[in-house]
Order: C-alpha cells, then sequence, then structure tokens
C-alpha cells in the first residue's frame, strides 16, 4: 500500500500562467493551448468538478479450471460483497468503479439486476471457453455507479491465432474515460508493447481510469506506454513497483501483473489485501483516485 500522494505537472502550471498574462494584456494567445485569437477569461472551458473514484480492479477468474469456476454463482456473490467493502489506506470504502477481468457474461447480468443503480458495459473474450452452468462468454467489464456511456470494444494487436480485446467508455459527471482490458501471456514483449501503445491511445490523455490484468511485471519495457502516459496506483514516485497480485496454487502472491493507471495529476492510495483470496488466483487491486 502507497501512501497518497498528489502530482502537478509543471507545464500545466507554467502553461496557465502564460494565458493568464495573455489575458491581461489583451495579446494573441497563438501557439499556446486552445490559442488563437483575443484571449477573454469568460471563453475559458469550465473546469470539470473535482471527483472522488474509489476504484478496484480484478481477475475474478471465472472460467473453467479457476478456484470458483464451477460456482459461478457463488463468485458473483464474492464480486458483489468486495465491491460494497474494500480496503484502502487501512480504511474500508465502498467501490464506485469495477474493472473485472475473466468474468462470465451471466455474472453481468446479475450486477445488472442485483445493483440496480450501476452501469454495467461487458465485452467477451475471444477463444475463450464458455463459463460454467450456462453463465456464457468469459470477458471484461466495467461498472460504475454513475451512468457510463458510449462503451465500445476495440480490439487490440495480436499475433495470429490470438485476439485481445480492450473496453473503454465515458462517465461523463466524472469526466473521466474509464477502460479495461485483459493481456496474455503467450505474446512476446513486442506485441504486448503495441498492445499497450494502443490501449494508451484509447484511453486519451484527459482524466483517465486504465486497468486490467497485463500479464507482465512492473520493470518491462513492454508497459512503457502506459507508465510514461499515465502514473500507476501503486508506484513509489518515478520507480515502477507495487504489491503482487498474482497467486500461486498456495495462495502465496508471487508477482504484480494488475494495474490500475491514472492522470498524472491525481492524489491516489492503492491497496492489495495480504491475505490470499480464495475465489481467484489474483488479489484485487483497490484505489481511492481524487481528480481536482
Amino acid at each position: 500500500m502507497r501512501s497518497p500522494r498528489a502530482l502537478i505537472p509543471l507545464l500545466s502550471v507554467c502553461a496557465a500562467a502564460a494565458v493568464v498574462a495573455a489575458a491581461a494584456t489583451g495579446a494573441s494567445i497563438e501557439g499556446l493551448p486552445g490559442g488563437g485569437g483575443p484571449a477573454h477569461a469568460d471563453g475559458a472551458a469550465p473546469r470539470p468538478a473535482a471527483v472522488t473514484i474509489n476504484a478496484m480492479s480484478w481477475n475474478v477468474c471465472a472460467g473453467p479450471g479457476c478456484p470458483s469456476g464451477a460456482a459461478p454463482d457463488r463468485l458473483a456473490k464474492e464480486i458483489a460483497q468486495r465491491m460494497r467493502v474494500t480496503e484502502v489506506g487501512g480504511r474500508k470504502v465502498s467501490t464506485n468503479a469495477v474493472l473485472l477481468q475473466e468474468v462470465c457474461e451471466g455474472q453481468v447480468r446479475t450486477f445488472k439486476k442485483t445493483l440496480a443503480k450501476w452501469t454495467w458495459a461487458f465485452a467477451p473474450s475471444p477463444g475463450n471457453p464458455a463459463c460454467a452452468q450456462g453463465q456464457g462468454d468469459l470477458g471484461v467489464a466495467i461498472g460504475t455507479d454513475a451512468p457510463l456511456t458510449e462503451h465500445r470494444q476495440t480490439k487490440l494487436p495480436a499475433p495470429a491465432g490470438q485476439a485481445r480485446i480492450a473496453l473503454c467508455g465515458e462517465v461523463q459527471s466524472w469526466a473521466t474515460r474509464v477502460c479495461v482490458t485483459q493481456l496474455g501471456t503467450s505474446e512476446d514483449g513486442q506485441w504486448r508493447r503495441k498492445e499497450a501503445g494502443v490501449l494508451t491511445t484509447l484511453a486519451g490523455s484527459g482524466r483517465v481510469l486504465v486497468g486490467g490484468d497485463l500479464a507482465d511485471r512492473p520493470e518491462s519495457p513492454s508497459l512503457d506506454p502506459l507508465y510514461t502516459a499515465y502514473a500507476e496506483c501503486d508506484q513509489s514516485g518515478s520507480s515502477r513497483v507495487g504489491a503482487m497480485t498474482r497467486q500461486n496454487w498456495q495462495g502465496t502472491a508471487v508477482e504484480k501483473t494488475d494495474y490500475l493507471f491514472i492522470t498524472k495529476s491525481a492524489a491516489v492510495s492503492c491497496s492489495v489485501p495480504p491475505a490470499p483470496t480464495k475465489t481467484s488466483d489474483h488479489r484485487p487491486l483497490s484505489a481511492v483516485v481524487r481528480y481536482q
């Protein structure tokens, strides 16, 4: 768990100061962000309202061969319970955004019924076996307790015979774009870097929340596009670290492969449970993200 931090890019401060100076003199602001023509204070775009997002990214491992693959209904209840109460920075919080991987389509249908105030989007992951007990395809999902709009799935670059999907949507009331994906261990670093690059393009440069199981360690160069564009919730300064999230068959955490990337200017606190997760081979990654 990392303590909260707030990062304010120097470039943004300098640009803002230049705009203020130009407005004071009535000068043109050509060449500055949004420049071209006289500057008017009342012409500036309104700043989005501050918002706090309590997020969780979790590979729930709902497919065949998983700890809870034969009991999808029981796993759905466990996921919902984690959504209601997760721990971040030593305190219990309720999530308002979840990014799920290896989740069954039927489980998402259950969440739509039992969590009426939430909005859900699901995208099947091609090539995976179906879930047990008629629960449909395995895939990735986004859930938010505010309206999630414009959600679309996009194929990521992948070698022949493989297929990877990213799912993104907009939460207009948060002015935030949310994306989730699951990458695979069958790709080499070159392919995974391409996938990370396209995911970065899909997420964009405003307020973002990007998460998922990326099947690689933080220090891998294949994740450079994401670490260059964003901050990862569990990193320390510029050091690419974080608590281990993937478990072995004994329940021991062995490496970090799960991530939550956010806009660099956000303040964040991030946690991974210290105890094993019995229902999955991954531990959930939870964060409190504050956009000013």
